[in-house]
């Protein structure tokens, strides 16, 4: 299994900012125009955003940010496994990595915001796996049958 070294970013690296472009079209690609709430690249570099990258030595494996929605709670964004990654285990490297960012940030609950038809099947099965079950809406989102919400009690 490859170990991922994985760190904070200022997205200003063309193979990020090339993933979260990748990103954004195929959220465009997979859901209506309304459903899609990936953050674009201003976006996460607003105060209240930490973006990591998780890297195969130069390699960009994967993407994913916590945005703190106030001192108790944070919300997962941007997560992403670069498309020569996906099933490797780099979604789950930053997955953990996030989750314990948040417990040393003193955080409580985490929540995201999911595709809820069969190409973010994959995304929903992670989450699962580690601890994250489906839970009612949040802030501005409305769960249906494009999207849904799921929450972790740390």
């Amino acid at each position: 299994m490859t170990t991922y070294s994985i760190a904070p970013d200022d997205l200003t690296s063309r193979d990020v900012r090339d993933l979260l472009t990748h990103h954004l079209r195929e959220a465009r690609e997979w859901s209506p125009a309304c459903k899609v709430h990936a953050l674009p690249l201003e976006r996460l570099q607003e105060p209240e955003v930490a973006f990591f990258v998780a890297r195969d030595g130069e390699a960009l494996a994967a993407i994913g940010a916590l945005k703190a929605l106030d001192a108790q709670r944070g919300e997962l964004k941007s997560m992403r496994a670069a498309p020569d990654y996906r099933g490797k285990g780099a979604g789950k490297a930053i997955l953990l990595h996030l989750i314990q960012e948040a417990r040393a940030r003193g955080m409580a609950w985490l929540g995201l915001e999911t595709g809820n038809t069969e190409p973010f099947a994959p995304a929903r099965q992670l989450y699962c796996k580690h601890g994250f079950a489906v839970c009612d809406a949040f802030g501005d989102y409305v769960s249906d049958d494009f999207s849904l919400c799921m929450e972790k009690h740390l």
